[in-house]
């Protein structure tokens, strides 16, 4: 007979003494639990001790987190977090230097926990750290233990970072600013400052004058701290009003930021890690959203200086032409060359960009164009004038719609995710990636236009097609321009027809009688051999980040499921795995027979109490929790698409449910398609002899047998 649900075997050990097995009821209260437990080592005063995990991060026990022990859980008993806060913050301020390194090495740890956090804040232990820290009498490893407690107290969001005093950020300030510093106070010094930024608009102001941007800069040679320094000038960015963010980015472009990122970055001789990768798309965003403003600019069809651009493309497309005298004359001439340029609109062609996004910086592509690829811009014009009426590809229009598509693609004007690294290498290697990838871009979709032999009605189309060549290069993720362009070749409309027929044969079969059969036999063997490929992938296991931390330091937990498919474990790392986990280092576990449902999205326990999160569409998809009893969750959110659809099929699976994600969907049809085509194929190399028996009238009696290999 199983044990009841409230009650729990654990371990409890003690320094000295064997530890004791005991069935722990949940609805006992604790202190009595604790009493009981140092009576049986006769220990006085059970109100001045408390328990702590032994393994994993050894946090404390509370009413509130004690139904997250599980059977077989090892426990140790220790002293109360007030005690120990009060005893830690007696040492820190000791006359002793080795007393007062062990206890600040002990502080940086007990930091993390919650409840002793707590505790310590209460005593004013955040001032404490503070004047030691402003003092400037501390260095080394002292120092860096104590940035490192400070950090993970502030982090715990107890006490507001606008109590934070200026000496305070002046000194932070100076470690970085400083030629040589250890590299363990020099990251922790950055992600002080950082935090700074990034929760308080006060402190913003005031990290902005104590940092310079070239300061930061000069840090990125360092693969130690880079990614702290990234993260910093980001942080700058993000929260720098909007009429210093262009001067901003002027100052990083005058200090080489693209180049020095690319080169002692994106090109070093280390792997780009998670954390990194993010900081790269964060700064990729930011930096495109720079073109917001010219984005939601309207052009004013009064405005001469705006109207002269429109006159430069004239110009330099149609240079050799003289303009004829009168009045009457020049205006038919204009329009007629407008007419030319592709513009909707051929007498006032500044109509054109009165709709916003993309506003001016439709413009503004067009006259770079026109200026740095002079040859380019007007062979395109030229070519196309030349063309017959029918078949001409209207260059403004185009370079409208091109625009407005890309700001869609790279999502222009939007804020950063939190947990995204879609960042691409290309666009660090060009000062104005943004105007260059428009003009390959531009080029493609002449090329496209032409290959399809299109009409003036067939624009929507070609637009259609040209996006999806757009999308599928970017996602092969090409390290500079010139390889986009190589992809890009190799996307040609042909290539968009066959991959568009390949996947429709995958999606949409044959709806003959005979398919239709063969699909629903196959079916059941195939979604068989899906839920093994689920459940394999399970128990080789994947690495989870863990979010909702202030400062965007890595830490990592890792999930997998047992062989025998009976037992989810999980438990905290230090840092992002580079294969297999073994069991034995995941220390804690869920039955499966445990679980009771698989939730997902806005239903998720952490996404309804995270409302920075709940507002974050992509955190949004990608979570998901598992429900357990008694009233447990583990919660999740996924690196990728493609993991959350391995796991919530996986969990689905190992609960006897129906997979539902689009991946399950699209491997099913994928295979059976596969399989049906083989079949298809086999039946066409049959001989058929000269006098073929009678055909059967009912398709149902072929007797298909399906064997997937």
């Amino acid at each position: 007979m199983p044990p009841p649900a409230d009650i729990v075997k654990v371990a409890i050990e003690w320094p000295g003494a064997n530890a004791q097995l005991i069935e722990m009821d949940q609805k006992r209260p604790l202190s009595s639990i604790i009493r009981e437990v140092c009576d049986g080592w006769s220990l006085s005063g059970s109100e001045q001790f408390a328990l702590r995990y032994a393994d994993g991060p050894q946090l404390y026990i509370t009413e509130q987190s004690r139904g997250e022990i599980k059977n077989g859980t090892i426990l140790r008993l220790a002293i109360s977090p007030g005690r120990a806060a009060r005893q830690l913050l007696e040492r820190i301020q000791s006359h002793g230097i080795d007393a007062r390194l062990e206890a600040l090495k002990e502080l940086a740890k007990l930091s993390a926990d919650p409840t002793f956090a707590t505790e310590f804040i209460n005593m004013e232990g955040i001032g404490t750290l503070a004047r030691l820290v402003e003092s400037g009498t501390h260095f080394g490893e002292m120092l860096a233990f104590t940035l490192t407690a400070f950090l993970e107290l502030m982090d715990h969001g107890i006490v507001s970072w606008d109590l934070i005093s200026l000496s305070f950020i002046k000194q932070i300030a100076g470690y970085v600013n400083q030629p040589m510093v250890d590299v363990s106070i020099l990251q922790r010094s950055l992600a002080i400052l950082e935090s700074m930024v990034l929760n308080s608009h006060n402190l913003y102001h005031r990290v902005a004058q104590e940092i310079t941007v070239g300061q930061l800069i000069g840090h990125l040679s360092n693969q130690e701290i880079q990614t702290y320094a990234i993260a910093l000038i980001n942080a700058l960015f993000l929260k720098a009003p909007e009429d210093r963010r262009q001067e901003m980015a002027s100052t990083l472009a005058q200090k080489h930021l693209r180049s020095i990122i690319l080169n002692h970055v994106i090109r070093g001789n280390r792997p780009i890690k998670a954390e990194m990768a993010h900081q790269l798309y964060v700064l990729q965003v930011l930096t495109f959203n720079l073109l917001e403003e010219r984005m939601m600019t309207k052009m004013d069809p009064n405005d001469q200086a705006q109207r002269d651009i429109i006159f430069e493309l004239r110009r330099i497309a149609f240079d050799g032409e003289i303009d004829p005298t009168g009045t009457e004359k020049r205006k038919a001439m204009y329009t007629k060359d407008y007419k030319m340029l592709g513009f909707t609109n051929h007498v006032n062609p500044a109509m054109d960009f009165t709709q916003t996004p993309p506003g001016m910086l439709a413009l503004d592509n067009m006259l770079y164009l026109a200026k740095v690829h002079q040859d380019t811009y007007i062979r395109i014009v030229l070519e196309n004038s030349s063309r017959e009426d029918k078949h001409e590809c209207p260059f403004g229009r185009c370079a409208i719609e091109l625009t407005r598509m890309l700001c869609e693609i790279l999502q222009v004007g939007e804020l950063p995710n939190e947990g995204c690294n879609d960042y691409h290498p290309m666009f660090f290697t060009h000062d104005r990636a943004w105007e260059e990838f428009f003009c390959v871009c531009i080029q493609l979709l002449n090329k496209t236009w032409k290959e399809m032999r299109a009409t003036a009605e067939d624009f929507n189309k070609v637009m259609q097609v040209v996006r999806e060549q757009i999308t599928r290069a970017l996602a092969m993720k090409p390290s500079s321009l010139d390889q986009l362009k190589n992809k890009l070749r190799g996307l040609n409309y042909s290539e968009i027809l066959r991959l568009r027929q390949s996947e429709r044969m995958s999606q949409d079969d044959f709806q003959s009688p005979p398919i239709i059969e063969l699909r629903e036999r196959i079916q059941p063997e195939i979604l068989e051999l899906i839920k093994q490929q689920r459940l394999n992938r399970l128990c080789e296991g994947s690495c989870f980040r863990k979010l909702g931390n202030r400062r965007r330091q890595e830490k990592f937990w890792f999930c997998r499921l047992s062989l025998n498919h009976k037992v989810l474990h999980y438990g905290d790392l230090d840092e992002s795995p580079q294969g297999e986990v073994p069991f034995e280092l995941l220390s804690d576990k869920i039955p499966v027979s445990d679980i009771k449902s698989v939730v997902t999205g806005k239903d998720c326990p952490h996404m309804k109490e995270k409302s920075a999160l709940k507002q974050n569409k992509e955190v949004l998809e990608l979570a998901f929790s598992v429900l357990y009893d008694p009233d447990e969750t583990l919660n999740f959110v996924a690196p990728n698409k493609y993991e959350y659809c391995i796991w919530t099929d996986g969990l689905c699976a190992l609960l006897g449910r129906e997979m539902g994600s689009d991946l399950t969907r699209s491997d099913l049809d994928t295979l059976i398609s596969m399989e049906m085509k083989l079949r298809l194929l086999d039946l066409e190399n049959i001989t058929i002899p000269e006098a073929p028996p009678p055909v059967p009238k009912e398709p149902s009696s072929y007797n298909f047998t399906y064997n997937y290999s």
